[in-house]
């Protein structure tokens, strides 16, 4: 892949997408990640104005700080890039006050994370339609196209996804060629809402790389390591639950007798 000339396309693309919708800069949650570090860099190499917003949620020490740095650095390197912190800790846990819990522990926790998400999708459109900005999605192909490992209308709430045809692996070459710090660039890849230190592939069972090779493999499977056919079991099973979040919304068309 030709880093460079990729880096180049999406920050035409942003810029003419911008242009189109007459819109006046974007917003980008930073969440310390390497997604959301490419996504906030490419954004500020538009040229228009960029609003990097950092929401913590009872956060790991190391993501608030990498989401920091990564902001102070873009900040200080382009003129028209500002940054935001909204600490959504005590919202969320006032609205959880106000909410029923559960005896299913693994559906309590799956809910409260996602929960998480979907405030900070909140935050980031308050904060955009203020500014008449459009929020930029930080979600790879892997994530959006393949497990659908995002939260449907949290951070799969978005109005462009300039990186969502690149996978982890073409996410780390490009944020390579940036320059992004390596404190992110070393940093296991987490969505951070679950208020831990558990890693994607700790929750997904799979590696990114190991995933990139299952949504591309067209094989004979009788060929596969005893590995292998457990990461293609993982990542089909991921595939078909999560079609309801990359399919549209399904519409109940009445027919033209009944109306």
């Amino acid at each position: 892949m030709n880093t460079k000339k990729v880096i180049d396309h999406i920050v035409d693309w942003l810029q003419r997408y911008a242009n189109e919708t007459k819109s006046k800069g974007f917003v980008v949650g930073v969440s310390g990640g390497i997604d959301s570090a490419l996504t906030s860099t490419l954004c500020a190499k538009t040229g228009y104005p960029t609003l990097l917003v950092e929401m913590p949620i009872h956060q790991s020490p190391n993501q608030v700080s990498r989401a920091q740095n990564h902001m102070a650095r873009l900040e200080k390197e382009f003129k028209h890039v500002s940054k935001q912190r909204v600490d959504l800790t005590s919202t969320f846990d006032l609205m959880l006050s106000h909410l029923p819990e559960s005896d299913n522990e693994h559906s309590l926790q799956l809910t409260r994370a996602n929960t998480r998400s979907r405030l900070r999708m909140t935050t980031l459109y308050y904060l955009a339609g203020l500014n008449g900005y459009l929020v930029a999605g930080t979600g790879n192909k892997i994530e959006d196209f393949g497990v659908g490992f995002y939260t449907k209308y949290g951070d799969g709430g978005v109005d462009l996804s300039p990186i969502a045809d690149l996978t982890k692996s073409e996410v780390y070459a490009c944020a390579t060629t940036l320059g992004i710090h390596e404190d992110i660039l070393l940093a296991p890849p987490t969505d951070g809402l679950f208020g831990d230190e558990r890693s994607d592939e700790d929750q997904i069972g799979a590696s990114y790389p190991e995933l990139e090779w299952a949504m591309v493999f067209s094989g004979e499977e009788t060929n596969l390591s005893e590995r292998e056919k457990v990461v293609l079991n993982i990542y089909r099973t991921l595939n078909n639950q999560n079609q309801h979040k990359m399919q549209p919304i399904p519409v109940c068309s009445i027919p033209k007798g009944l109306k």
